[in-house]
């Protein structure tokens, strides 16, 4: 679904050269919910960005869905996250004078889609997330957790094959992030593909996979575990 081979994002000043990432290598499997972790400054928006095709890498080679990403022009580029990438900001990025169903319409109007398509997705969206009675609300009208339920809804109801979370638990308080995570897993079984950026180590410790990016390189905390025995052994 995803392979990213030696990766790096360089970021250049008149009096300074930052890498943000490098020679990152990263598979993600179809099916995957892969949480990524690592400190402040590691790395992880970078290449969340780079994931999303929101802006290039520097060097390397990114495979999103078997097409190499770097041939692809801005058309094709933008073609591409339209049509197979939803993102989930930790926060929500609603539009507030928009109610519910015109919010999850937003993107779908880029996509061209007739009428009668927009509104079957959307209140199939919006049923998913638990919100089909509040079409008409507006995002004041809902508390913290409901309005990340319609960021949700807005990224899959343009069905991508793979969803970008951004902290997306970042802003709500336990209660509310357990639910959105639940959430999470319930479309991550229903086969969408997750890679959810994430500081809570107990919503991290849910995913199928932990990844920890460092200095902006990969650590796959599931090898690392695997190899430890086998270090303290030696």
């Amino acid at each position: 679904m995803l392979s990213m081979n030696q990766i790096g994002k360089v970021f250049q000043t008149e009096l300074i050269e930052t890498h943000a990432l490098r020679g990152l290598n990263l598979e993600v499997n179809d099916g995957e919910f892969v949480a990524v972790t690592g400190p402040s400054g590691s790395g992880k928006t970078t290449f969340l960005n780079i994931a999303g095709l929101l802006e290039p890498a520097s060097s390397g080679e990114y495979f999103l869905d078997g097409e190499q990403v770097a041939s692809l022009n801005d058309y094709e580029r933008s073609r591409l996250r339209n049509e197979k990438i939803g993102f989930i900001f930790q926060g929500f990025n609603l539009i507030p004078d928009l109610n519910l169903f015109d919010n999850v319409d937003v993107p779908l109007r880029y996509r061209g889609f007739n009428a009668r398509e927009r509104k079957r997705r959307i209140e199939e969206a919006l049923e998913l997330v638990g919100l089909s009675a509040r079409l008409k609300h507006l995002p004041s009208q809902l508390s913290g957790g409901q309005q990340q339920r319609v960021a949700i809804a807005r990224a899959l109801a343009g069905e991508p094959r793979f969803l970008l979370a951004d902290e997306p638990t970042g802003n709500l308080d336990s209660l509310m992030a357990r639910q959105v995570m639940e959430l999470l897993e319930q479309i991550n079984r229903n086969g969408t593909t997750i890679i959810m950026v994430t500081h809570d180590n107990e919503l991290a410790a849910r995913a199928q996979r932990n990844i920890h990016i460092v200095d902006g390189q990969v650590c796959d905390l599931a090898m690392v575990a695997n190899t430890e025995p086998q270090r303290a052994h030696a």
